[in-house]
């Protein structure tokens, strides 16, 4: 569903995107290399393909944030991706935690990852989703000097993007310091419009896995409020292919995708396409000037 150059703004963009863990999250973010682990994580690799008809079948385009580990150990599925217009973004090279990293080893990673997806795709991505979503001190510095334009894991607002501070500070004595405002764009992320929280099942850490009607009715609400009360904003929900790739899971999506489409002025897009128009419409400013709340422009900085 790609629009044409004349096609009129859409009221609601809606990104699909996802987090192509595979193998690599379990070694790094859960401690857990036994191969019954490891091999839900090859699930991911193999759901990946009837995620990807079924995007086809919808003439949908999404976004798939990949490890570098991801890229090599599965080229073929990672190629056919890209070569069916969908976009490849980073996700680190073996989904390490950036705030677990100091800035030579975390630049070393975002080389290592750049390297792997180019070596496979033939394109340089200009997204960026954390892995395990922390912000580590040096990511905005870092994804500026490789040339990112956005990062996919900002929950300060929930429809509409932000230009990302750099060098906030806050003391329990002092008012919050408010950093300089870049022009790397932070994409709207939520825990409650991710798969994790409600499909995830790993003994001892997640126990919880609740139907996906359950679901379905969280998601299209959420939807519904973006459609009502935020034009040009954007609706994202983030899935892992070794989750979502489920039959009853991928009912649910194709459920929403069906709903979505039947309301006018939806447009589902990749990320990458939604930043540039949103880009230049919002240069950073202008954004500045009417969102000094997120800015920090507003604040009082003296007791």
């Amino acid at each position: 569903m790609n629009p044409t150059p004349d096609a009129p703004e859409p009221r609601l963009s809606v990104c699909l995107t996802f987090d192509w863990d595979t193998m690599s999250i379990w070694p790094t973010a859960r401690g857990l290399t036994d191969r019954l682990s490891m091999s839900r994580g090859e699930f991911g690799a193999y759901s990946a393909p009837r995620i990807l008809d079924l995007f086809a079948k919808h003439d949908v385009k999404g976004s798939f944030f990949t490890p570098g580990f991801t890229a090599l150990a599965y080229p073929d599925v990672v190629k056919r991706t890209a070569l069916e217009g969908h976009e490849i973004g980073h996700h680190g090279w073996m989904h390490e935690n950036p705030a677990k990293l100091d800035a030579e080893r975390e630049l070393e990673v975002i080389d290592l990852g750049l390297k792997a997806l180019e070596k496979v795709t033939g394109e340089t991505p200009s997204g960026y989703r954390l892995p395990g979503t922390d912000f580590g001190a040096n990511v905005v510095d870092v994804l500026l000097e490789r040339g990112f334009t956005y990062e996919g894991t900002s929950a300060a607002s929930d429809f509409y993007p932000c230009y990302l501070r750099n060098g906030d500070k806050w003391s329990d004595t002092e008012p919050y310091v408010f950093g300089e405002v870049t022009e790397l764009i932070g994409m709207p992320f939520n825990w409650s419009l991710c798969d994790v929280p409600y499909f995830e099942f790993v003994p001892g850490w997640s126990n919880l896995v609740m139907p996906p009607s359950a679901v379905r009715e969280i998601w299209q609400t959420e939807f519904d409020y973006a459609y009502e009360n935020c034009p040009g904003g954007v609706f994202v929900l983030a899935f892992h292919p070794e989750i979502i790739g489920r039959a009853s899971r991928l009912r649910l999506v194709e459920e929403l995708i069906e709903y979505m489409k039947g309301k006018a002025g939806v447009r589902f897009e990749r990320m990458d396409d939604y930043v540039t128009r949103w880009r230049a419409a919002n240069p950073v400013v202008k954004w500045k000037a009417e969102n000094p709340m997120l800015a920090g422009t507003s604040a009082i900085t003296t007791l």
